[in-house]
């Protein structure tokens, strides 16, 4: 089976391309000539997940997936959340979002967050949606060189390493992405 993956991040690519059994073959949007970018202006998690998928269901008429996720910080009342990503301003750059996110947290004790994902699933003329969860709590500061995004400062609840610092096998089964791609895999699974 080929399904397209809305998303032009590799990283995200290549961490849920190693999570899938063999029989399913990840096509990204660069494969089907998707070069455009497509917009991700819904206020939620869920809706910019739903509108990425329609986007190339509608577009370019592929059954495809695709994800949004966002980092959820209690006491900024779930900032950065569905801005995650632009959250230090368009150029999406990791660090300075690290940076602001560290910043704004500076004077505050709580440092509990979670990472959410949503999956829209476009197959056979259906939508499916899958939701994935990691709770855990910022760290003082960048750790590890793994993973990518919020990776450095996120540590999981029951671990003493952040995400950059934890194998891709474990952050696979741990992780937000993860929990919401196994959901989505059984899925696929089910209607082959």
């Amino acid at each position: 089976m080929q399904i397209v993956f809305a998303s032009s991040n590799k990283n995200k690519i290549i961490e849920i391309q190693s999570m899938l059994p063999e029989s399913i073959q990840i096509l990204s949007l660069e494969d089907i000539g998707c070069l455009e970018e497509i917009p991700e202006t819904a206020d939620t998690i869920m809706g910019n997940a739903i509108l990425k998928a329609d986007y190339v269901t509608k577009k370019y008429g592929y059954d495809c997936f695709a994800d949004d996720t966002g980092l959820e910080v209690s006491a900024l009342n779930g900032e950065p959340g569905v801005y995650s990503a632009r959250y230090s301003g368009e150029q999406r750059s990791s660090e300075d979002n690290m940076n602001k996110l560290l910043d704004n947290l500076s004077d505050k004790n709580n440092r509990k967050a979670q990472f959410k994902t949503v999956i829209a699933l476009n197959i056979n003329g259906k939508q499916q949606l899958f939701t994935g969860i990691a709770e855990g709590e910022i760290t003082l500061e960048k750790t590890g060189n793994k993973g990518f995004g919020y990776d450095p400062i996120f540590r999981p609840l029951g671990y003493t390493e952040t995400f950059a610092e934890l194998s891709l096998e474990i952050k696979n089964e741990i992780s937000h992405r993860g929990k919401a791609t196994q959901d989505l895999i059984k899925f696929l699974i089910g209607i082959k």
